[in-house]
């Protein structure tokens, strides 16, 4: 006897949607738990606490007391002399061998670490592009696809540029108003212990205390630059868990790369041929002008004269500006009734403007660009070159006694500031080259912002006295 098995019936839509997915996740569950993902990510389950911040020590605007009398003053100033006189260069030394030692109060700036593989621009670019599957081309994608994937692409790759560039140079302003605070500390410490030696009166004291101040401002400003450019990056390369976003600035360069001696706009290209080369690399106006020439081309020269013609007359008619603000009219219904004169007159005025937006954005990019090495160049050999000679003759006066230790300090506050104006412009630069080649890989110029770099603040510290 034979047995005929039903056959099972068909599932339905939900249920096999149910169905497959439970196999993905099933599927998919084991390497989730090894590796942070998106779902990890967007789960208010999943623990990432904050790293706490940690803040240099703002220092006190409490008077300093004096010695009562002459022999507690003498026993002092006899004491802070022997100790003084252990260390090579007095006071500066030994209020420095002190901050080293059980007291250090300054945070100190990531500097490169293990925390992880170090994060130069390639690698961060390649990150980034893990969380923008959109900015793939793929097969069977047309024209007008390609081009577009091609200018967000590009659009992408500068904007990802820009904010690792400020992340490596924020770090490294937040090292030199760091040290540009220690020398104020510096400074305030010392006339301390001048005013309780009672060889200094309050008021040279709190002229220095508010030179500290300054600078704790200054380096904490600084900080909080720096913490919201590693945020960014962060941001761009998909990072989301708070401890490893912390470890980010570990894993940056310690500095920007050098600026080149020599400025060229690209292989194969020079100032006479920077438009064109702008020009064609935009995929979308090129479309944009075989589109324009079809439209042109089918346009008799009667109709394209009698268009011009009445613009002509329209714009005669036009009042003179500040009289009203009346428009030009054009009432020949012929001509506005004529579709491809109007299809045709409307794709040339608008390729006009979009190629000479693209020639314009080429002759400012490079513009921006050239003046961008230049300051680069004149901070880094001109102006950085002669403070630091300017440095070494005030330590070399200060060893022979000609003149004070406020004045070395002083001194050493200027060569940072100088060597943060230095950075910046550095940093200027490398930004104008990112919106060089992504306006040679089609996107847009971006242009210079006016947002304040990330260490301007270090200009406001007062320089001396």
């Amino acid at each position: 006897m034979m047995v005929f098995r039903r056959n099972p019936p068909p599932l339905s839509r939900t249920r096999l949607r149910t169905a497959l997915l439970s196999l993905a996740c099933c599927a998919w569950w084991p390497a989730q738990a090894q590796m942070p993902g998106a779902l990890q990510a967007a789960n208010p389950d999943t623990s990432s606490s904050a790293v706490p911040l940690v803040l240099p020590a703002t220092g006190s605007a409490d008077p300093q007391e004096r010695p009562a009398d002459l022999a507690r003053a003498r026993e002092i100033w006899q004491r802070a002399n022997q100790r003084v006189a252990e260390f090579p260069r007095g006071h500066i030394d030994l209020l420095r061998w002190e901050a080293k030692n059980p007291g250090q109060t300054a945070p100190a700036p990531a500097q490169g670490s293990a925390a992880g593989a170090p994060l130069d621009l390639a690698q961060a670019l390649r990150l980034s592009l893990r969380q923008r599957p959109d900015l793939f081309t793929r097969a069977g994608m047309n024209a007008p696809e390609q081009a577009a994937v091609q200018v967000a692409y590009a659009d992408h790759v500068r904007e990802l540029q820009r904010a690792w560039i400020d992340a490596v140079a924020a770090q490294q302003s937040w090292r030199h108003t760091a040290e540009m605070w220690e020398a104020t500390r510096t400074g305030s410490e010392l006339g301390r212990r001048m005013v309780g030696a009672g060889n200094w009166s309050q008021a040279r004291l709190l002229r220095e205390q508010l030179l500290e101040a300054g600078a704790w401002q200054t380096s904490v400003a600084a900080q909080g630059s720096a913490l919201m450019a590693q945020e960014r990056l962060a941001q761009q390369i998909g990072l989301w868990d708070a401890e490893a976003v912390a470890q980010l600035g570990a894993r940056l360069p310690t500095s920007l790369p050098a600026v080149p001696a020599r400025l060229a706009p690209g292989e194969g290209l020079s100032e006479k041929t920077l438009e064109a080369a702008v020009l064609r690399a935009d995929p979308l106006l090129a479309q944009q002008r075989t589109l324009a020439e079809r439209d042109l081309i089918a346009l008799s020269s009667g109709r394209r004269q009698a268009w011009n013609d009445a613009v002509d007359a329209a714009l005669s008619a036009l009042p003179d500006p500040g009289t009203a603000a009346t428009p030009p009219h054009i009432d020949n219904l012929s001509l506005l009734r004529d579709h491809p004169l109007e299809r045709a007159v409307e794709a040339e005025a608008k390729l006009l403007r979009a190629a000479g937006e693209r020639r314009s954005m080429a002759r400012q990019a490079w513009a921006q660009l050239q003046m961008s090495h230049a300051r680069a160049v004149h901070a880094q050999d001109v102006v950085a070159k002669l403070q630091a000679a300017l440095e070494q003759e005030t330590l070399l006066r200060y060893n022979g006694m000609l003149q004070s230790s406020w004045e070395l300090l002083a001194s050493a506050r200027e060569r940072m500031q100088s060597l943060d104006s230095a950075l910046q412009a550095r940093r200027d630069f490398w930004r104008a080259q990112a919106d060089w080649q992504a306006l040679l890989a089609g996107a847009r110029y971006a242009g210079p912002d006016n947002d304040s770099s990330p260490g301007a603040g270090a200009g406001a510290t007062p320089a001396g006295h």
